[in-house]
């Protein structure tokens, strides 16, 4: 197979790492569902950069200036990404997906409407517990493999008659990979006079995305997502929604930045998306995202998603052939799905097998419930008695998965690695049980 072009766009590919036989071994990243290493060029950028480093909308001086123009014109180059309209859309730049999520909730809730919250099954922690501090939330449904189910968000949004303002889920499972059909699911939304938000965490690193225009019935009205995910992990993140939504309201952080006028006792509010970004803006991340976008676009995100497809088929079609391995989600429907793809092997513990995978070979895993409880327990089975057991008592070990989720520069090679490691596992599962157990 030919080597991965990829490998030298990204920082520290050839680090290596100790195991438990003492060998350095090169390290091999399939954890990167949580956070990916930076591109190399980012890294550069930011090198780069940092002499005409500044404040941003606080000086007349040369850099202070560049610094704001660069930070300015930035916002379309993320708009452009997404293909969101800025004569209708705002972008704001805010820590990471969750800080998005988490404001986006505060700031619609302000008016204190009485209305309902449609979440799903399927839901990162941080596109659940905000809504449910504000609204009253309802969970969409999911089928035995951990899909949407369609017919319970038309049935719920009906139930509703109107009371649904929101439909909010995620655009890629962090669980499952599976990859929802956020277009169908806005013109549910749009149909029952509802908006659809949309976490884009795992979804913008892998897929081209685009927000469709505001008459569109599958428009996106509200994007989330961070440039962690996506080869930046300098500390940004993005929110997109409607200008006219945040000119009316107030910002749910104040501060430096987010004022026209103030004595004490009137305030006027300057205009999105300033008025949402109190303080001094990161614009080393800004900086790290912008580049990143650029790289991405010079990739294609069409060539990152089919080469992505390609090691995620190969490795489920591999890992059907070990016995004893335990695959979650849908494994045949691969066109429906990016890189994650979780596991377990019987008779192991997740942990005990993401510590395998790290001491025998040095490669990361993701192990656990991946900030996604109710999911992982409807995937386990979990039995509600279960669930009580641990919620009386909080040292019992908790049931999870192993989750591998790949980045464009991940190979076959790697993947081979990791597929010979998992035989041996399961050829000599007592001896490994005794020499890893807590």
């Amino acid at each position: 197979m030919k080597p991965n072009k990829y490998k030298k766009l990204i920082v520290g590919i050839n680090t290596k790492i100790p195991i438990s036989n003492g060998k350095l071994v090169k390290y091999i990243n399939f954890d990167n569902a949580a956070t990916t290493p930076p591109f190399v060029a980012v890294l550069n950028e930011i090198i780069n950069f940092s002499k005409w480093y500044s404040s941003i909308h606080r000086g007349k001086g040369y850099k202070s200036q560049l610094s704001s123009e660069i930070y300015d014109k930035s916002k379309k180059i993320v708009a452009d990404f997404v293909k969101a309209d800025l004569k209708y859309n705002t972008v704001i730049y805010v820590k990471n997906t969750t800080e998005a999520i988490n404001m986006l909730c505060n700031v619609l809730s302000q008016n204190h409407d009485e209305f309902i919250v449609l979440s799903t099954c399927m839901e990162h922690h941080s596109n659940d517990l905000p809504w449910r501090k504000k609204y009253k939330v309802d969970y969409v449904n999911i089928d035995k493999l951990g899909r949407l189910d369609l017919k319970d968000l038309e049935n719920k949004l009906i139930k509703y008659n109107g009371n649904v303002k929101l439909v909010t889920v995620t655009g890629v499972s962090n669980v499952t990979g599976y990859k929802n059909p956020i277009y169908k699911i806005a013109s549910l939304a749009h149909k029952y006079g509802s908006k659809i938000v949309v976490d884009g965490a795992q979804l913008i690193p892998h897929v081209a995305m685009d927000m469709k225009p505001q008459h569109s019935k599958e428009h996106i009205d509200y994007l989330a997502f961070s440039a962690h995910k996506m080869y930046a992990p300098f500390g940004i993140g993005v929110l997109i929604g409607p200008k006219s939504i945040f000119e009316k309201k107030s910002p749910d952080y104040v501060g430096g930045g987010t004022v026209n006028i103030v004595t004490h006792d009137f305030i006027e509010w300057t205009h999105p998306p300033e008025k949402y970004e109190a303080g001094t803006p990161n614009i080393m991340g800004v900086i790290a995202l912008i580049k990143a976008i650029k790289t991405l676009n010079k990739l294609g995100m069409n060539n990152l998603e089919l080469h992505e497809w390609n090691l995620t088929k190969y490795t489920i079609e591999n890992l059907k052939l070990i016995p004893d391995i335990k695959l979650y989600g849908d494994c045949k429907n691969y066109k429906d799905r990016t890189s994650i793809i979780p596991f377990n092997i019987e008779g192991l513990s997740h942990e005990i097998t993401a510590q395998i995978l790290s001491c025998e070979r040095g490669i990361a895993v993701r192990n656990g419930c991946f900030c996604a409880q109710p999911y992982i327990q409807r995937l386990l089975n979990i039995s509600k008695e279960e669930i009580e057991k641990r919620i009386v008592n909080p040292n019992l070990s908790h049931p999870g998965i192993v989750r591998i989720s790949f980045g464009l520069y991940n190979d076959y090679t790697e993947i081979d690695t990791l597929i010979d490691i998992l035989n041996k596992i399961v050829k000599n599962k007592e001896y490994y049980k005794k020499k890893y157990a807590h």
